[in-house]
């Protein structure tokens, strides 16, 4: 989107908390107009609170469960009526949960909630933004994938395929819609989010010297890392990038690590 981000509209799922919050001010400071949709209101209206005056008409709550069709219409409406146009998607929006257990005794509305939320509501919002996204200039989508695409820890298969289906939507949707809208992934590592959740859940981060030292950027990742390659990857500098996955994880997934 450039610096001319003004006239541009974004819609971010999940863009309440966590790296989606990030983007979700990322943008904003670039000056584009931004439609966040989290199940999560007063996440939600916290984040509007704390804007500055100057950014608010430019920033739109639409509840949203990604995974409902009809909230997902009614958010679309809503970004058009208020703002006219769409000219990026962010799908950000995902949830996992840190007990799934062993596979052979996981429930199965377990995972079909990590399928519904991460995967199928990166469909639906694709499916209803893209209308519009034709429409712009230089539409773009988005997709936030994950480093657990393509490795894993113990007992994450909910997770890990539905990110896994992220990875293989983003490919196959750009394409289905190219040349008209671009479409990308980014794989984050390990973003230190707890400065971006709502105040009622904010927990200090205990990070040791040695989750910093363990990458090979010398860092646990931030979510403006993410943030700024999502407007990078929006804006019109990127005419020729379509299909890819970046990983953003401070080098951790091409470190060999052996256990002594």
């Amino acid at each position: 989107m450039g610096d001319a981000g003004l006239s541009k509209t974004v819609i971010i799922t999940g863009g309440a908390q966590g790296i989606g919050r990030g983007i979700t001010l990322y943008f904003l400071d670039k000056g584009a107009n931004v439609v966040v949709a989290d199940v999560d209101d007063k996440a939600a209206i916290e984040l509007h609170n704390m804007l500055p005056e100057n950014q608010q008409s430019s920033f739109l709550s639409v509840p949203t469960d990604v995974g409902n069709e009809s909230d997902v219409q009614k958010l679309v409406e809503r970004t058009i009526n208020q703002f006219n146009r769409i000219d990026a998607l962010i799908n950000n929006a995902g949830i996992a949960d840190p007990d799934y257990g062993p596979i052979e005794k996981l429930d199965l509305a377990k995972w079909k909630k990590a399928i519904r939320t991460n995967l199928t509501g990166a469909f639906l919002c694709s499916k209803h933004a893209i209308p519009y996204l034709r429409k712009s200039d230089n539409g773009s989508i988005v997709n936030i994938c994950s480093t657990r695409a393509f490795m894993s820890e113990p007992n994450t298969e909910p997770y890990a395929a539905s990110k896994g289906g992220i990875h293989a939507l983003t490919h196959a949707l750009s394409i289905s819609l190219g040349p008209d809208i671009r479409v990308n992934a980014i794989s984050p590592g390990w973003i230190e989010v707890h400065d971006y959740q709502k105040k009622a859940t904010y927990k200090e981060p205990h990070l040791r010297d040695i989750d910093h030292a363990q990458h090979p950027a010398g860092r646990v990742g931030r979510p403006n890392d993410i943030a700024s390659l999502a407007w990078y990857l929006c804006s019109d500098e990127t005419g020729f990038i379509t299909g890819q996955n970046f990983i953003v994880d401070g080098g951790m997934t091409r470190k060999m690590i052996y256990e002594h």
